[in-house]
């Protein structure tokens, strides 16, 4: 059963029924200037993360899955920003991205959910297919660090 509260013709589902969107914690992790992506299945280059589960702390999530999809260990040091990513017509997720700093790296591996992985430069990002949002993040997080504009 559906209820509404009905405000003018404006109708808003008070049941938690509104479109809900998967959500996907990203992080922009810098080693010596360099940022890390991933090469995805749509041949795209993203930034390591995943999807958040049920009762996970979004910063719990960023560590768990950047240890998963390439075996190092990160602390998260705050959120950069969201947006909204259409993958497909039907296929929407929230996109949280974090700012991170590489803690330790005993190994550096490829998950099989990834087809590559390598560290990039500010200037390097210019010539890949990437998303603008990743973009977005990995400049603000240049820029909060202080190191944009120095590449």
């Amino acid at each position: 059963m559906i209820v509404v509260f009905y405000w003018s013709d404006f109708v808003v589902p008070l049941n938690n029924e509104s479109y809900k969107y998967p959500v996907s914690i990203k992080g922009v992790i810098l080693h010596q200037e360099k940022v890390l992506l991933l090469k995805n299945d749509r041949d795209e280059w993203e930034l390591p993360g995943g999807k958040l589960e049920l009762n996970e702390e979004p910063m719990d999530c960023l560590v768990r899955e950047v240890f998963e999809e390439v075996g190092i260990k990160v602390k998260v040091k705050g959120i950069i920003d969201s947006w909204i990513y259409t993958i497909y017509d039907d296929l929407h997720v929230l996109i949280i991205t974090y700012g991170c700093y590489e803690v330790k790296n005993d190994f550096y591996r490829i998950s099989n959910e990834h087809s590559a992985g390598k560290w990039f430069s500010l200037k390097e990002l210019e010539d890949l297919r990437i998303l603008q949002g990743y973009l977005n993040s990995i400049k603000n997080w240049y820029r909060k660090l202080n190191l944009y504009g120095q590449h």
